[in-house]
């Protein structure tokens, strides 16, 4: 593979208390290092996040996706602008889901699109090299096109059956294993990951990992941030490269 997926992990308490980055003012400069980032969350508009997301991101949240399907523009535009700087304090680099034009609006670090949202060439074409495009994957087909294209990163999955993804039926274990063997880019695997199930999937290959209803569920977001990270950490400090 072209990429360490071990390279720059920290093991608590030794890690430093925020990501390198840019700060509040410039955009994230991750392009390089992303595949060193392996905690994605994806979070749809939140009454709370002022204080939900400087929660999870103290926990060890490392990639930010404001995902949100049902409302309209101007409230993902919104969501976005309370968001970006608090991810900008901690360095950490901000995606918007779907639409390059709002993430070019807004400033975000990069967009994720589907099978069936705006293709990559054009969000490249929008956004420019440096910043992050990232592409949704179902099947090997799908993922072998993927890789032809010019992505920052690939997601593989579900590979469980999820409510954020329904009527998507589950990819298994496998597929993502079988994207991450054979990809440029890193992989992040979406579909149920928490603190308990993450080590067996670093065991099977897994690298990178998308987390939505375990920490927007929980009543205490850092504390399971926190949870996942070590476990997660600590899987991937003993795990041979991918």
């Amino acid at each position: 593979m072209a990429y360490s997926a071990l390279a720059g992990i920290c093991i608590p308490p030794f890690c430093p208390t925020k990501p390198r980055g840019t700060g509040y003012l410039g955009k994230v400069r991750v392009v390089s290092d992303l595949a060193t980032r392996s905690l994605y969350l994806c979070v749809g508009v939140r009454e709370d996040v002022s204080s939900f997301l400087p929660a999870v991101l103290r926990g060890g949240v490392d990639l930010v996706q404001l995902r949100e399907k049902s409302l309209p523009d101007e409230a993902r535009r919104d969501a976005a602008r309370r968001m970006i700087p608090v991810c900008r304090d901690f360095g950490v680099p901000f995606i918007m889901n779907d639409s390059a034009e709002l993430a070019s609006e807004v400033g975000a670090d990069g967009v994720h699109v589907g099978q069936e949202d705006a293709s990559v060439a054009h969000c490249r074409e929008l956004l420019g090299d440096e910043s992050i495009v990232g592409l949704s994957t179902h099947a090997d087909e799908e993922f072998d096109a993927g890789l032809a294209q010019p992505v920052t990163y690939l997601s593989a999955g579900p590979i469980v059956e999820t409510p954020t993804k329904l009527g998507r039926a589950p990819t298994g274990r496998d597929y993502a294993a079988r994207a991450q063997a054979r990809s440029r880019v890193p992989v992040f695997v979406t579909g149920g990951v928490t603190d308990q199930n993450v080590a067996d999937l670093v065991g099977a290959g897994l690298r990178h990992f998308v987390v939505v209803r375990y920490l927007t569920e929980s009543s205490a977001p850092e504390r399971a941030a926190r949870a996942l990270r070590h476990a997660l950490d600590e899987a991937l400090a003993t795990a041979p490269p991918a």
